[in-house]
């Protein structure tokens, strides 16, 4: 599930167990029936306190971190930290007990927080979340700094330069990643694609309310299945960015009972190897990318060496630049460069 981040003011999602996408382990659900609403009044630190030990004893993940923001978002705040002590000793509403019941009731059926408040932070932005729409993780975070470090070097200045290229990314999502690169980059317009309705949907949402859907181009297409599309949607641009469905199709029965049961399973499943969505992107790229454009990919810790392998002998227009680690020491991100490619002298025939 869900740890708390040690960056000041930011909540993030991630897991501390290994496995693709740090999501492995799962767990049986029991199907429990809530504690009963209480006869007088309570507040909010002994809801929260019960809350965590209903969760703890019906075997939710992170018992004390979804009592916490449940409650935490139900009295105004985005964490227990930053919420004022006084509210915490206050006594509840009726209403507010009857809310606070009602959400945590949610998450006793192994719904994610995330959909649970409705909401979630990514990096500096506050983005709305509906199932079954990918929830981004913290990785995802890192691509963005890594994408908006690669733009800036292009730029010969800082991250808030007035670079005036194109963005695409291949599976928004809830749109994290183009919105918060739009919201760095003020001169920059981005592409977003998914094959889920529900995500452009999401996507769009996302970008009416934080003011960026002047610069966003928002399209349902699935890449693997209409790749023409794709290309006369989407060419030419900068940089292609993606977190694509990368786990191996193995993996799936392993997920956690709050993926496999609320989050988009397409979103995950990357075939066999993991690298089916990742394939098609890799040998799309050359006809979408500008001249030296760049992809970086988040990829299975597996997958590095087997995408430069698979590069090298079927894209002749692309060249792996180089892996990045996460924050955890995995090989997580590939960057790879459109390069020309040098055709020999034509033959004279006559």
């Amino acid at each position: 599930m869900w740890v708390r981040s040690a960056r000041a003011g930011c909540r993030r999602f991630g897991s501390s167990s290994v496995g693709p996408k740090g999501l492995l382990g799962s767990r049986e659900v029991c199907a429990c029936s809530p504690p009963a609403l209480p006869a007088g009044r309570i507040t909010g630190l002994q809801a929260m306190e019960l809350w965590r030990r209903h969760f703890e004893e019906r075997g939710v993940m992170e018992p004390d971190h979804s009592s916490h923001y449940i409650v935490a978002h139900l009295l105004g705040a985005k964490t227990i930290e930053s919420l004022e002590q006084r509210k915490l000793t206050e006594f509840l509403s009726p209403e507010k007990t009857e809310q606070i019941w009602k959400l945590c009731t949610r998450r006793l059926s192994r719904m994610p927080v995330q959909y649970v408040i409705e909401e979630w932070d990514f990096r500096d932005l506050t983005l709305k979340m509906r199932p079954p729409v990918f929830i981004p993780r913290p990785e995802t975070e890192e691509l963005v700094e890594l994408v908006l470090t690669d733009l800036a070097s292009k730029s010969g200045s800082g991250a808030g330069a007035e670079i005036q290229c194109t963005s695409l990314e291949v599976g928004c999502g809830s749109g994290a990643i183009s919105l918060s690169l739009l919201k760095s980059l003020p001169q920059l317009r981005a592409i977003a694609l998914d094959q889920s309705q529900d995500a452009v949907d999401l996507t769009r949402e996302n970008a009416l309310r934080l003011g960026l859907q002047d610069r966003l181009q928002v399209y349902n297409v699935d890449i693997l299945k209409d790749a023409d599309s794709v290309l006369s949607l989407c060419s030419p641009v900068s940089v292609l960015v993606s977190n694509p469905p990368y786990l191996f199709s193995e993996d799936m029965a392993s997920l956690e009972p709050e993926i496999l049961r609320f989050e988009d399973h397409s979103a995950l499943d990357g075939g066999e190897d993991g690298l089916k969505v990742i394939n098609q992107i890799l040998t799309l790229a050359p006809r979408i990318l500008s001249k030296y454009g760049r992809v970086c990919l988040e990829v299975d810790p597996r997958h590095p060496p087997l995408i430069q392998r698979w590069v090298d002998a079927n894209v002749e227009e692309l060249h792996y630049e180089e892996t990045r680690h996460d924050i955890t020491g995995r090989p997580r991100f590939c960057i790879l460069q459109k390069r020309e490619v040098k055709k020999g002298p034509e033959l004279d025939l006559d």
